[in-house]
Order: structure tokens, then sequence, then C-alpha cells
């Protein structure tokens, strides 16, 4: 009994140590990557605490094995756009000017009542309310609210609307080019090539070129070239 009592404190130690090493993207939303790493961790965990027969090494080594692929692949994803979307894909644009992209409905295989229950979760009660709505990457919904919804003070004090109507879109992100995203806004590779020239920059010195439906535009360069 004391044997599985200290076998069991030091599994305890152990994952606490490796889930720590994974970062603290582990205790929130997890990406399909982090989900597998979190459950083969687990099931590790409990082999050796309900097999005191196994030598301790069995299920330590393997948990420290997926502990440093999962920092392998992060450090990968963070560093390669191609790498990230191939783990995890990419955000879907589900709502657009208010209107449901049924066509992505249909893709992520989202009924109509998993969409209505996500914004529920978001304090959104009534679809009209929803300008833009993004199906993010780890399965969780990002919404922005039509202007005169966002808050109360808005139409009260009969405030003008920004000039954009939609978020800043990212049209480039670590160096690379998404263009999917130029074309939903409208732009084209030259004049971005162009906006990056006039800062001083090339394409590959970009860590996020962010733009919106007005032409609004935010470049942060990448530190350490």
């Amino acid at each position: 009994m004391l044997l599985l009592v200290l076998r069991t404190l030091l599994i305890y130690v152990l994952i606490i140590f490796a889930m720590r090493l994974m970062g603290k993207k582990q205790l929130g939303e997890l990406q399909p990557s982090e989900l597998v790493s979190t459950i083969l961790i687990s099931n590790l965990a409990s082999i050796s605490i309900e097999s005191p027969e196994l030598p301790l090494v069995s299920s330590v080594v393997p948990v420290f094995l997926i502990v440093a692929l999962e920092i392998l692949i992060s450090s990968l994803c963070a560093h390669s756009h191609t790498a990230s979307r191939l783990v995890a894909g990419s955000p879907k644009i589900i709502i657009r000017n208010g209107q449901i992209d049924q066509k992505t409905l249909k893709e992520l295989r989202f009924s109509a009542e998993d969409l209505l229950e996500a914004l529920r979760g978001k304090d959104i009660f009534e679809l009209e309310q929803v300008e833009f709505a993004i199906v993010e990457t780890n399965g969780s919904i990002s919404v922005q609210k039509k202007f005169e919804y966002e808050s109360p003070t808005n139409e009260m004090t009969q405030q003008a609307p920004p000039p954009a109507r939609q978020p800043s879109l990212p049209l480039i992100a670590n160096g690379t080019i998404l263009n999917e995203n130029l074309h939903f806004l409208g732009v084209d590779l030259p004049w971005v090539e162009e906006q990056c020239r006039m800062r001083g920059f090339s394409i590959r010195d970009i860590l996020l070129f962010l733009c919106n439906d007005a032409g609004q535009i935010l470049v942060i360069p990448r530190e350490g070239l």
C-alpha cells in the first residue's frame, strides 16, 4: 500500500511538471495536438498507478517523450504557417455581415442549433445582433456584435460607427502571405508589398500585417532578424 501511495504521489508531481513544460495553453482551450497529448499522458499515468508491478520508468519515459514532441510541434507551428494549418487547421468565418455562411456551416458539420448554442455561450441570444463570427481552430467561437448592440452607450450617445465594419484580418503572419485573407479583403500581393516597402520592410520581416475593410493597417515587424 505504501508503495502504491508513493508511486501515485510521484506520478502526480511528474505530470504537473510535464503539463507546466507544455505551457499554460494546456489549461485552457486545447488544440488537436494538445488534446491528444493530454489524453495520452493521463492514460500513461493511470497505467503506472494501476499496475504497480510495472517499472515506473515504463510510464515516465513515454510521458516525457510526448511532452518533447508537443513542444517540438508547438515550436514548428509558431514558426511555420503551413505547419500550423496542417496540425490545427485554420479559423473559419461562419457569419459575415450578419449573414450565416451555410457552406462553411456544412463544412464544419455545425447544425443551426450548434451555432445558436455557441452564441448563447457568448451571452448572445439574438442572431440579429451578430455582425461577424469566426470558429477558431480550438473549436471556440469568436463574435463581433453589430455596432448598435455593442454597448448601450453607442446608441444612447449617438456615436458614429467606426469606418471598419469587420475586424482586422492578418494578411501576413510570420513572414507568410495569407492569400485567402487577401481575397476576402479584395487586395492583391503587389499592394501588400508596396505597403511593406513604404514602412521599410520586406514580407519576410513582418510578424503580423493586419488590415480591415476600411483599409486601416497595423504592421508589426519580427524581432531578432
